[in-house]
Order: C-alpha cells, then structure tokens, then sequence
C-alpha cells in the first residue's frame, strides 16, 4: 500500500474518531439538561416565598407536608391555575376575593391576578390572619370530632379559607350544627375532611398579617 493511500486511512480514521467523541458529547448534554428539566419541574420548593413552576403539585415527596397542604388547596379551588377568574370574580389559585385581599393589603386585583409570586403571599398572609382569628378554637377543639370527622388545624385552616374565620367558628361552636356552603356548593365540613392532618405549623398566627405589593 502506498503512502498516500495510508495517510489518507490514516485521516478518514482520525475524523471518524473525532465525530464519535463529538456526538458522545452531545448526547451526554442534552441528557444531563433533560434530567435537569425533569427534576426542576417535578420539584416544588417555597424559599422566602419563591415559588417554583411545577409538573405534578401531587408527587409522594409532598405528601402530608405543607406545601401538601397548599398545592392541594390550590388544586382544589382552581386546578393551580394562577390566572383563573370564576364566574363570581374570585381571583387566582386560591381563588381569593376582593375584600379579603383588602384586608390583607392588595388592592390591585389586576397586578395580583397577574403576579403568581404574590398570590403565594397572599395564601401565606392569609393563613396567618385566619390563624390568628382562630387560635383558641384550634386550641380547644383540635383533636375533637366533629360530624364524624376528626378535626385538625390544616382542616381549620383550610375551612377558614372556603368560609372565612367567622364562618368555621360558627360551625365548630354549634358543633357542626351551624354550617356554612360556599355558592358551589362546598360545605366547611367537607373542608374540614379533605384536609385534615396537614403539618400547617409554619403558619405562624399574625393578627397584621400584610402582603408587600413588590413580588
């Protein structure tokens, strides 16, 4: 063989070789940066209230934490659609309405309804405003039953956000006698069921509960 024809073997083996490793790497990389986007949109962290988007709000890591507890009250009042307006004009993924983000310092229903980052500030400003509303029938009937339902302070919590705090120690005082439903249909003891045995502790009782308007 001539040495032309080894140096050209010699180049056609050189580039197949560089081709390979080329492509290696490549695939390599867009694996790692599918695994990448995998895991950051099956994950959901709350940090300083950032919140993260997220493909299933229902993982088993999630389970009875709270951020199981919001993700489910989420789903449960609008799908953990942020941009939901229902035919009463309540707002968002927890589908707030506009007095009692008044209360609790949004009064640009337009900027909430369009700020995911506030409207988790707002389910977090809220919890602690009803919390604090509530803290002595937490107290005193956290562990009670009531209407054959064990009754705990996520369910408290999250009644208190179907009917507000007035409405959930109406019930809980009338030992379920004094009901309230929302205009769905959504009873505070159907509430008081679906999300009972939450770890809410987080949630601190704040009578001055506000929420900064910069997300």
């Amino acid at each position: 063989m001539s040495k032309k024809s080894i140096a050209k073997l010699v180049l056609l083996a050189f580039t197949i070789c560089i081709l390979i490793v080329v492509s290696l790497k490549t695939n390599s990389n867009n694996k790692a940066y599918t695994l990448l986007n995998k895991k950051s949109t099956i994950e959901v962290i709350e940090t300083d209230n950032t919140i993260v988007e997220k493909e299933n709000a229902f993982s088993p890591e999630l389970g009875k934490s709270f951020n199981g507890f919001k993700e489910q009250l989420g789903f449960k009042e609008s799908q953990n659609n942020y941009f939901r307006v229902n035919t009463l004009g309540y707002l968002g993924k927890y589908q707030f309405g506009s007095s009692t983000l008044e209360l609790i310092g949004i009064n640009d229903t337009k900027h909430f309804l369009n700020t995911p980052e506030l409207q988790e500030k707002a389910f977090i400003a809220n919890a602690e405003r009803n919390k604090w509303v509530l803290r002595k029938d937490i107290k005193r009937f956290t562990g009670k039953r009531i209407n054959g339902i064990v009754i705990t302070e996520s369910g408290i919590l999250a009644a208190a956000h179907l009917a507000g705090p007035g409405g959930v120690k109406k019930y809980l005082r009338s030992f379920g006698s004094n009901g309230v439903e929302d205009a769905y249909g959504t009873s505070i003891k159907s509430y008081m069921k679906r999300f009972q045995g939450y770890d809410t502790s987080r949630i601190i009782a704040n009578k001055r509960a506000k929420v900064s308007m910069k997300a």
